[in-house]
């Protein structure tokens, strides 16, 4: 049985991976905010299980198993939020806090009723990919915003970093998933953008919040 705790590590270690599958033990401690002789214990511990490589002073990487066990972790929290937002009525800003209680919920059939509930969704509701009941994640590939260019009508398709500043920022200018938004200029000074969406005014958004929208090109 693997804690709550444990899931937690194991989600963020998923979470913070890089390209080559590694986290540093210091963004790790920074990302959890937990001192680093707890977190190197706590991956000691993981070791253990089989479910972290872990040496000292090198980067940590999940093993298969920590893999998979993640997986399960994060498909557990997005289906309760696809849950909330499809089924309960609530706002995509509101669902991250309550499925950080309900991930830990230790019954597969009851997040496979739900699943079934749902009609078996493959993104959850900030566009994120439902891994399956296996742990296997399907990536998709989209495109920031920040890196398209003047001319372009792209469809918002995901959300990254999501905050519930962030999401309230994006209601309170009728952004959603879906968006199809149009790039009318971009300023070299500071790669803010200007765009139309929905025949409402121009709007200016900057680089940063650019870049937390992923996108795609055919719409």
């Amino acid at each position: 049985m693997i804690s709550l705790t444990e899931e937690n590590y194991l989600k963020a270690l998923f979470n913070l991976a890089n390209h080559a599958g590694e986290v540093n033990v210091n963004e790790l401690s920074k990302q959890l905010d937990i001192k680093m002789p707890t977190v190197t214990s706590m991956m000691k511990k993981l070791a253990g299980k089989k479910l972290v490589y872990y040496e000292s002073y090198k980067p940590l990487r999940l093993t298969e198993k920590g893999k998979r066990e993640a997986s399960l972790v994060i498909r557990k929290h997005r289906l309760t939020e696809m849950f909330l937002a499809e089924k309960m009525g609530f706002g995509w800003e509101e669902v991250h806090d309550i499925a950080e209680q309900v991930e830990h919920v230790q019954s597969a059939a009851f997040f496979d009723k739900i699943n079934e509930l749902l009609g078996f969704p493959k993104l959850d509701p900030h566009g994120a990919p439902i891994p399956d009941k296996n742990g296997k994640l399907a990536w998709v590939a989209y495109d920031k915003l920040s890196d398209c260019h003047v001319g372009e009508t792209v469809r918002v398709s995901a959300v990254v970093h999501t905050s519930s500043e962030f999401l309230k920022f994006l209601n309170n200018r009728e952004i959603k998933l879906g968006t199809r938004i149009k790039i009318k200029s971009i300023e070299s000074f500071d790669s803010s953008m200007v765009i139309s969406y929905d025949n409402r005014p121009a709007e200016t958004l900057s680089h940063a919040v650019c870049e937390r929208l992923l996108v795609e090109k055919k719409v």
